[in-house]
């Protein structure tokens, strides 16, 4: 427990009425979407980077751990508290501070909701690609914590691709500023690169300069179904290869598109071994070539149906069955070990075999659904814990398929983060010498290790 007279520091610091002490409200800042808990011992709600530099310099000094924590969206447990200590809730840094028409670049907050600021910029002709699934939740500085992804990864990248700069608190209190706001800039290491991505361990961020693009002035959104997963496979990979490059290319299985017709009663057909959701955007004059070309690459690899949104209303019906998946899931079984790996996407059909050879073999049931546009699969086993022995299953199940992702030359995380889930594995991928580097990097920046202990490195 923190000690009474840090807490007195602290509430000086930030104000009585941003701090919090009582039970309810610690409890709901214990878990995030992995729905596992961890008690922290008071909550602040920081309104600039002053006060940031103030708690971590009082943390440095008495050794408490300071957990950053934006909408607490993740899945492998990045925001919780594991060993106690002040949760920083930064929902309160929220302004959007520039938006730079000319040299297309923005300056952000980092509680600023993601959602709410592609709105913003696409009210003026700009464009902000990343879209994480929890875009209408989760926050701008999360995003660049995690180096979010999303469906639109496939074409314009991910979070790393857009953050030109930073500001940052360090764990020892001083600021920094990283990156710039020009095109071009090799001064140094860069910084920038390191700190996102690295889920809160080595900095609390504090100010985020963004990329933009010009909106692209028209999408267009199709839905393929096919009787196998094989079918759909080669699909992805023939499109790829036709040199279009869709904005977007989602993947659902069998088990998918059946927990999603219970669920929204869309008329899917349930024997169906897979579907495609595939949108490309850019000049109107350009689309229809590329819509011709995947309906003809569809058609070639026999997909049962296909259907062509005429208008934004009917791509949007189009989107309601891969939007509804994580809802629907779980009427499978109650919980849900969610994975995100990443295989070269021609391996999307090798990796889907084994996945399914897995999960026959632990007897668990796995869904899959994902990005196939950049071989980004979510695997989800679908456990019961009041079920003896299947979180165990699960478990060797889930170390069987990461094994299976490095053999194809894959990644055990394409968006996710490692947290405290994917710990235990993280030197399967890095080995004993990538992982001791990158803990020579947090001794550097946290020398106390007070910034979100327990994270990244196995115990």
């Amino acid at each position: 427990m923190i000690d009474k007279a840090v807490i007195n520091q602290i509430q000086n610091t930030f104000g009585k009425e941003n701090v919090a002490l009582d039970k309810e409200t610690r409890i709901c800042y214990s878990y995030d979407a992995t729905n596992l808990r961890y008690l922290p011992d008071l909550i602040a709600y920081p309104t600039n980077r002053e006060q940031i530099s103030e708690i971590l310099k009082l943390a440095s000094e008495c050794r408490f751990p300071v957990i950053p924590r934006g909408a607490g969206t993740g899945f492998t447990g990045g925001t919780l508290p594991v060993q106690g200590g002040v949760v920083l809730v930064l929902t309160k840094m929220n302004k959007i501070l520039q938006i730079d028409r000319e040299n297309l670049f923005a300056v952000v907050e980092p509680g600023v909701i993601t959602y709410d600021f592609q709105q913003e910029v696409e009210k003026i002709g700009l464009f902000y690609p990343p879209d994480p699934a929890s875009l209408k939740s989760s926050t701008i500085g999360g995003n660049v914590a995690e180096c979010a992804g999303g469906p639109r990864a496939v074409k314009y990248g991910t979070t790393k691709d857009y953050v030109l700069g930073l500001e940052v608190v360090l764990p020892t209190g001083e600021i920094i500023s990283t990156g710039v706001t020009t095109v071009k800039g090799v001064v140094g290491y860069d910084l920038t690169k390191l700190l996102v991505g690295s889920e809160g361990t080595l900095g609390i961020i504090t100010k985020i300069i963004l990329r933009l693009l010009p909106l692209p002035k028209s999408k267009r959104t199709l839905l393929a179904i096919f009787s196998t997963i094989d079918a759909a496979a080669s699909t992805v990979s023939q499109i790829i290869s036709s040199k279009i490059i869709p904005a977007t290319l989602e993947f659902m299985d069998n088990a998918c598109i059946r927990c999603v017709e219970d669920y929204l009663h869309l008329g899917l057909p349930v024997e169906a071994g897979a579907l495609l959701i595939i949108e490309v955007d850019g000049a109107p004059e350009a689309l229809d070539g590329e819509v011709a070309e995947i309906q003809k690459i569809c058609q070639v690899n026999q997909a049962i149906e296909i259907k062509a949104a005429k208008d934004n209303e009917e791509a949007e019906d189009l989107w309601k069955a891969r939007r509804a998946v994580s809802t629907a899931v779980v009427k499978i079984n109650p919980t849900k070990v969610n994975e995100d790996i990443t295989v070269p996407r021609s391996k999307v059909p090798e990796i889907l075999k084994r996945v399914e050879a897995i999960g026959k073999k632990h007897n668990v049931i796995i869904v899959n659904f994902g990005h196939a546009g950049d071989g980004n699969i979510h695997v989800n086993v679908m456990i019961d814990k009041r079920r003896p022995g299947e979180e165990e299953r699960a478990q060797a199940a889930v170390k069987e398929i990461f094994a299976a992702t490095l053999e194809l030359g894959g990644t055990l995380s394409g968006e996710h983060g490692i947290g405290i889930t994917k710990a235990p594995y993280i030197s399967m991928e890095l080995g004993d010498m990538g992982l001791e580097v990158m803990k020579r990097i947090k001794k550097a920046f946290d020398p106390n290790n007070i910034l979100n202990p327990g994270k990244i490195f196995p115990k």
